[in-house]
């Protein structure tokens, strides 16, 4: 097999072109990881929700949290946050008006997402006039 034959990297048109019957939604996932502990972490935290709560308020929110461990125990304050964004530029400015980004309690790194699949189910019980997400 030639290295043609097992591309190492695929453009981004023939990707696009390949799903081009599914949603191909492009938002921008924020990678941040604390730089010197947690103590500038919980410092910042406060702050960094109220943020995050804005952006969600905003419309720019599309989802975030913190990443556990690899097993599942424990969080060394890493975090990912998923925004929408008209370009990485856009998003890399977002990212940097986080307190925790920008008081360097964390670092981080935009990188572009495009959602093809994927699936959100939502259950309203009409007796009780609850919802939840499923």
């Amino acid at each position: 097999m030639s290295e043609n034959d097992n591309p190492k990297a695929v453009p981004k048109g023939a990707v696009l072109e390949a799903s081009s019957a599914m949603l191909q939604k492009q938002l921008y996932a924020i990678f941040t990881k604390p730089t010197d502990g947690m103590g500038a972490v919980f410092a910042n935290l406060e702050d960094h929700l109220a943020f995050q709560v804005q952006l969600e308020k905003d419309g720019i929110m599309f989802a975030a949290g913190p990443m556990w461990t690899d097993d599942e125990q424990e969080w060394a304050g890493e975090g990912m946050v998923v925004v929408r964004a008209a370009s990485r530029d856009e998003a890399i400015a977002i990212a940097e008006s986080d307190p925790m980004h920008a008081r360097g309690a964390r670092s981080f790194h935009v990188r572009p997402w495009l959602i093809n699949e994927g699936t959100v189910t939502v259950r309203l019980d009409y007796s009780t006039q609850k919802f939840s997400l499923i």
